[in-house]
């Protein structure tokens, strides 16, 4: 077969946009949703037409969350309203409580003021200098502090509230909403004055149903590699950046392996509820049998923006086939090293499969439009949706041939706790048992 011709069609095919136009037309791609069961149908095409073989359907059953109306007044100091949305998994519920500022959220922030019975304000970022702290964190940990509700605010402007799941394929505690980062100025200035609310969402969260899109390619070998890209979205936006150019990078990429010699055999999935619980990545883990998997590829936040990203999760050997791929072409794939639980690897990573987490960045810290309105096909380039499918495939190819041992779970805790994660992912309920 002919690597560097499938290489050369890649730079100038036209099937990646045109399959995420079709994927971020569909008005929602939410966990669970018919939406999302649409997008399924058009991975599996996708798939297909790339050459994949044995392309099959894996359902499985979720908890889905459906969003009703959200409502958030200001009582006192005087009375006004502003835009807001509930975030998955909250509690319909009706809440009035005085206003607290917890600035970027932290524990050691949360901790500084009292929050027990009071209506906590956050940010969407945290601090320059350390690791950044996810949304389940923050808010696990007001809650458990006694926050009675919970407010996320943006620190991107354009008014543009945040959305985000609070828990894992469950009801969450405490209602929770997102506002855009002009409504969270007020907040801030209202708390300093006292300042009341009533936050009223209506939602539900009943029985339903996802699936995850699954093939294969090259030889069929006793052990494997893994291939995935979440294709679901939060149902306020089209879900262009996150995460369609991940799975649009990932059936590029596949399309080029299908012509590649391979040393090992490859799993391909598409995989549905990432953005509310990683659940179709757990599922996977359950089905594909993990001590099969000599390592995972997992493609989110791929072909957003400029240059690669490479996160390692702690695998000196992941992190070489990085560093030899973007040696040999002379494109930069920046590698880092440290591990986190907010994506489809995790649930490989915690059975101690070798990952890597093709991401980019645009330079700025946090989601910017990711997790918005503003999350719309008009955002993406489409060429380094091609290129990084092209250093996706060599990257799958290069741990083929790479002997990858598999992580210590021991080393991989000490990790996590020296990152300073181990109080926050116990707040939201994520510090795996096996590393008590």
């Amino acid at each position: 077969m002919d690597e560097h011709a499938a290489l050369g069609r890649a730079w100038i095919d036209d099937r990646p946009w045109r399959f995420l136009t079709d994927l971020t037309s569909i008005e929602s791609r939410m966990g669970g949703s018919a939406g999302e069961t649409r997008a399924a149908d058009l991975v599996a095409e996708a798939f297909e037409d790339a050459g994949v073989e044995a392309v099959r359907r894996e359902s499985f059953a979720v908890n889905e969350w459906i969003r009703g109306r959200t409502e958030f007044e200001l009582l006192a100091p005087q009375r006004r309203t502003f835009d807001a949305i509930a975030l998955p998994y909250s509690p319909a519920g009706d809440v009035r409580g005085e206003l607290v500022d917890v600035g970027h959220g932290t524990p050691a922030e949360i901790d500084e003021v009292d929050v027990s019975g009071k209506v906590a304000v956050a940010s969407t970022t945290t601090p320059a200098g350390g690791r950044f702290v996810h949304r389940m964190e923050k808010f696990g940990y007001a809650v458990e502090r006694g926050a009675t509700a919970f407010v996320f605010v943006n620190h991107v402007p354009g008014q543009l509230p945040p959305t985000g799941s609070l828990r894992f394929n469950e009801e969450a505690e405490a209602v929770a909403v997102g506002v855009s980062k002009e409504t969270g100025a007020w907040l801030a200035e209202y708390a300093d004055r006292g300042g009341e609310v009533r936050l009223s969402v209506e939602a539900e969260t009943v029985p339903g149903e996802s699936q995850n899109v699954v093939g294969r390619l090259g030889p069929d070998t006793e052990d494997e590699l893994l291939l995935v890209a979440h294709y679901d979205a939060h149902d306020i936006a089209e879900g262009a950046l996150d995460n369609g150019c991940g799975v649009a990078t990932v059936v590029a990429a596949a399309r080029i392996l299908a012509e590649m010699d391979l040393d090992v055999g490859v799993t391909v999935a598409g995989v549905g509820c990432e953005e509310i619980g990683l659940l179709g990545a757990e599922h996977l883990a359950e089905t594909v049998g993990p001590d099969r998997v000599r390592a995972v590829v997992n493609a989110d936040g791929a072909g957003r923006f400029r240059d690669l990203v490479a996160m390692t999760h702690g695998s000196e050997a992941t992190k070489g086939a990085a560093e030899r791929v973007a040696s040999r072409t002379r494109h930069p794939i920046a590698v880092r090293e440290e591990p986190h639980p907010f994506s489809d690897q995790w649930p490989f990573v915690t059975r101690g499969v070798p990952a890597l987490q093709l991401h980019s960045d645009s330079g700025e810290r946090g989601r910017g439009w990711g997790h918005t309105h503003a999350d719309t096909r008009d955002k993406v380039d489409d060429r380094n949706v091609r290129e990084h499918a092209m250093l996706t495939a060599l990257l799958v190819a290069e741990l083929a041939r790479s002997d990858l041992p598999r992580l210590d779970p021991a080393a991989l805790a000490g990790a996590f706790r020296e990152a300073e994660f181990e109080t926050g992912m116990r707040a939201a309920g994520l510090w795996p048992e096996a590393w008590e």
